[in-house]
């Protein structure tokens, strides 16, 4: 099968600020002066996986583990310290609620600005509008601002577009778990449906039984390392195992 996701020994640290600093001008005179100290913390460590095309990798982990920092090294929102990533087509990442949004703009201009922001021209856009309207389920909210939604309605718009698009590469941060019960049926079919066309996914959950009916691998980050990746079955009865 061919390869769409590799990551090398990727590490992603951070610097926190051991001292607390009351403002911006307190922060500069503090820097200028090297009086700050920092922390290194590695988000990542030594994070070492293969995707192939059409896989469905369910990311597991408590709180703090690092999965969301991965997803978006893998997406390209962050570069990583150490390591390599390799990507092959058109990924599609749902990482934060409303990320890629602008809240100044009403829903509909927020399609167009997402799907130029994944490179899809205006053209393209307009020809799935409707589907993806119909599948948001916000034809009545479509021409208000952003900044009116609420966290749930921009969660449906953005798996809307991002789902609609046919993406190489699908990256879900636990945005199925945002809305009622009858839209992430929904969502799931859709989630099921696009598989079907070889799709890649990295899937953040905290449902297993979401994971085990979505993916076929899984994989356990504990505080930034990955303690085991494979076989769905054998991977989530140990995280159960973990967090029982």
């Amino acid at each position: 099968m061919e390869e769409v996701i590799r990551l090398e020994k990727v590490g992603m640290q951070f610097n926190l600020s051991k001292e607390k600093v009351d403002s911006l001008k307190e922060y500069a005179i503090k820097l200028v002066k090297r009086e700050l100290r920092f922390q290194e913390f590695w988000a990542l460590k030594d994070i070492s996986f293969a995707a192939e095309k059409g896989d469905r990798i369910g990311v597991l982990g408590l709180n703090g583990a690092g999965k969301s920092t991965l997803m978006k090294v893998v997406a390209g929102v962050f570069r990583p310290t150490e390591g390599t990533v390799m990507k092959k087509g058109v990924i599609a990442p749902l990482i934060e609620l409303g990320a890629g949004f602008d809240m100044q703009y009403t829903g509909a201009e927020n399609i167009y600005l997402n799907g130029a922001v994944l490179g899809y021209s205006r053209a393209y856009m307009r020809e799935r509008y409707d589907s993806i309207v119909e599948f948001s389920e916000l034809a009545d909210f479509i021409d208000v601002p952003l900044k009116n939604y609420s966290s749930g309605m921009r969660a449906r718009l953005g798996f809307s577009i991002a789902t609609m698009i046919q993406p190489d590469i699908l990256i879900l941060d636990e945005v199925l778990s945002v809305g009622d019960a009858k839209f992430k049926k929904k969502s799931e079919k859709r989630l099921l449906d696009m598989m079907d066309t070889g799709v890649t996914v990295l899937f953040v959950s905290h449902n297993l039984d979401q994971v085990k009916r979505v993916c076929n691998k899984a994989m356990i980050l504990d505080h930034g390392r990955m303690i085991d990746f494979g076989d769905m079955e054998r991977v989530t009865a140990r995280y159960k195992e973990m967090t029982a």
